[in-house]
């Protein structure tokens, strides 16, 4: 599984977030909310440190973004990208065939 994050998400998660090297973005399955592929279930983010079997990962400024083998199902046969809805001001997640 592969990540994607567009300069513009990079640059709302370092400031929103008050993100540093060193530190770490998750990126998991939750319920509720729709994506393009899932209903039922959304995308789920938390500050924090990668840890244990990652299913992917990717590092921008020292930064790690990343999805853990527990969210295999969520991930299962995608892509992530993460870009950024300017009208929203907020992250917004595509999904993109990994097969």
């Amino acid at each position: 599984m592969n990540i994607k994050i567009t300069d513009k998400a990079v640059f709302w998660f370092e400031n929103e977030m008050a993100l540093e090297p060193g530190d770490g973005v998750h990126f998991y399955g939750k319920v509720y909310g729709n994506t393009e592929v899932h209903d039922g279930f959304s995308v789920g983010m938390n500050a924090e440190k990668p840890e244990g079997n990652l299913l992917g990962k990717k590092e921008i400024n020292g930064i790690t973004y990343f999805t853990s083998k527990e969210d295999d199902w969520f991930f299962n046969r995608y892509d992530l990208v993460v870009d950024f809805d300017d009208k929203k001001e907020e992250p917004i997640y595509h999904f993109n065939s990994s097969e």
